[in-house]
């Protein structure tokens, strides 16, 4: 894990940062919809799993901002950017309606990443019990997919006060209007760090690697 300190004095949005984590702190966080029509087709085109490909997108869009790679380190009191951001992804247990957490360290190889995902999920069925390592994956965000519904809206709530600058990223069931397969798709982030400008782009940086994936296979 490498990772560069930043001054929160010398950012070009320092006034925005002080205000947000010494006045007034709060998170911002937006749903809308992704066209994953043909994403969709691909993955079943060519055999592969829809939600390993929408992830290795999905963390290929998160690496290309630096203002998606951001964190806070506690002890030190630090304010980060993370050269890589890698994926916590999960996997369900239907006897104890529980999920176990599957940590995949990104790769820009999209044939490399798939494997290890695909590995990383292999193996995480075989274990047992809810086991977080936050220690070890300090450069990592949370994915989460919610299979069982689409939705609207969804919003993730942290305690008061918590610095927590890592992107928190929720997906839901696509569904199909006209031959358009739509994905309700939600990222959080600590306003601090983003304004509206900042998670409305992620939504278009995103839906325009989907599509130029979808082309160039």
């Amino acid at each position: 894990m490498n990772y560069r300190i930043l001054d929160p004095k010398e950012l070009s949005r320092s006034g925005v940062y002080r205000h947000f984590t010494e006045d007034c702190r709060c998170s911002t966080s937006m749903t809308a919809s992704l066209d994953v029509t043909a994403l969709r087709s691909l993955a079943k085109t060519k055999g592969r799993k829809f939600h390993i490909d929408f992830l290795y997108l999905l963390t290929k869009t998160i690496n290309s901002r630096e203002v998606y790679r951001l964190g806070y380190r506690y002890k030190e009191k630090q304010l980060v950017c993370f050269d890589q951001m890698n994926p916590t992804h999960y996997v369900f247990r239907e006897d104890s309606k529980t999920c176990t957490p599957v940590y995949t360290e990104y790769d820009p190889n999209y044939e490399v990443f798939y494997k290890r995902a695909y590995e990383d999920i292999e193996k995480a069925k075989k274990s047992e019990g809810y086991s977080i390592d936050e220690k070890n994956h300090e450069n990592y965000f949370d994915a989460s997919y919610i299979s069982w519904i689409t939705y609207d809206s969804f919003n993730i709530e942290l305690p008061d006060g918590y610095l927590y600058f890592q992107p928190i990223i929720n997906w839901g069931r696509y569904k199909e209007n006209n031959g358009v397969f739509l994905m309700p798709f939600t990222l959080r982030m600590n306003h601090a760090v983003a304004d509206g400008f900042h998670v409305a782009n992620f939504f278009r940086l995103l839906q325009k690697e989907i599509d130029n994936f979808c082309k160039e296979q």
